[in-house]
């Protein structure tokens, strides 16, 4: 594998980062994950205009302006052939003495790598996943991609110690995001999802879902979502830029519905893989499946 680390294309275990780095020190900077398939990047500007608000908002300037990611971007995927793969990019403020103010004098510190997107398999289709819910103990500004994960960390742990792929967040009584993820119910074929705001992340895969969804003329509503309403929905759908659309099937061990991936999530499949074709090669292509 090849990573990009501030200008130069190098072994990640060459790429050297100073300890003195306010990413490492603070958790002072941004992130961005961008899916690619076929060797090409999908929902870019998207992507990298979130990456831009981001920036703005934690005053942090933008280190490759004028087209410099796409161009960096594509070729670190030339560098790192192969199928469906993802890109990892990070931004912090850069080395400087430690202090909790900006520094007067910093260069950002720019990362880059590379991994593989595995496939959701037969088994998601047939069994889905399952997921716990856990309090949402995150900070107040969830709409900025900030590196500074820990509470995401220690709510995935706790799922991962149930045996969960995710933990569903919950705070004063309503459904937040996922630790890692989106996440929409469906209640009487009405597919609901906690509306934008400082709360949770605006999902890229959750923005181009609903699109989608809507434009098949299905009702899709951002509004809040009591726990309560969570618990007793038809459906729940997990949502990422690596996940696609994840059907979860059971709720702190509770079965979500009859406890198999309902209708509706095979719909929303179906239309996220037909329209992420067309919008990548032009037409609506080839039929798809639950692989």
């Amino acid at each position: 594998m090849i990573a990009y680390l501030n200008g130069e294309y190098l072994p990640p275990e060459q790429a050297c980062v100073s300890p003195l780095d306010r990413g490492f020190l603070f958790g002072d900077g941004v992130y961005e994950v961008i899916p690619s398939y076929d060797g090409k990047l999908f929902l870019l500007n998207e992507h990298l205009d979130r990456l831009g608000r981001s920036l703005a908002a934690i005053r942090l300037p933008d280190p490759m302006p004028d087209g410099g990611w796409a161009e960096m971007l594509e070729r670190l995927l030339q560098q790192n052939p192969g199928a469906d793969r993802s890109v990892y990019l990070q931004v912090t403020r850069g080395a400087a003495p430690r202090d909790h103010a900006f520094p007067g004098q910093a260069t950002a510190t720019v990362f880059a790598m590379v991994s593989p997107i595995a496939p959701q398999g037969p088994a998601v289709a047939g069994a889905g996943v399952s997921a716990i819910t856990a309090p949402d103990q995150r900070w107040g500004r969830c709409d900025i991609k900030s590196v500074a994960l820990l509470a995401n960390v220690l709510a995935r742990q706790q799922a991962a110690d149930h045996a969960a792929v995710e933990a569903i967040l919950l705070r004063d009584g309503l459904l937040t995001e996922g630790a890692a993820s989106n996440v929409f119910v469906v209640t009487n074929g009405v597919v609901r999802t906690t509306p934008l705001g400082p709360a949770i992340l605006p999902g890229i895969t959750r923005a181009f879902l609903l699109g989608a969804l809507r434009a098949e003329g299905r009702d899709c509503r951002e509004e809040p979502v009591p726990e309560v309403e969570l618990r007793a929905a038809d459906e729940i759908w997990l949502t990422s830029s690596t996940k696609e659309v994840l059907p979860v099937t059971r709720l702190d061990g509770q079965p979500v519905g009859d406890g198999r991936p309902g209708p509706v999530w095979r719909e929303a499949l179906d239309r996220y893989r037909q329209e992420r074709y067309r919008l990548m090669h032009g037409s609506a292509g080839r039929d798809v499946t639950h692989d």
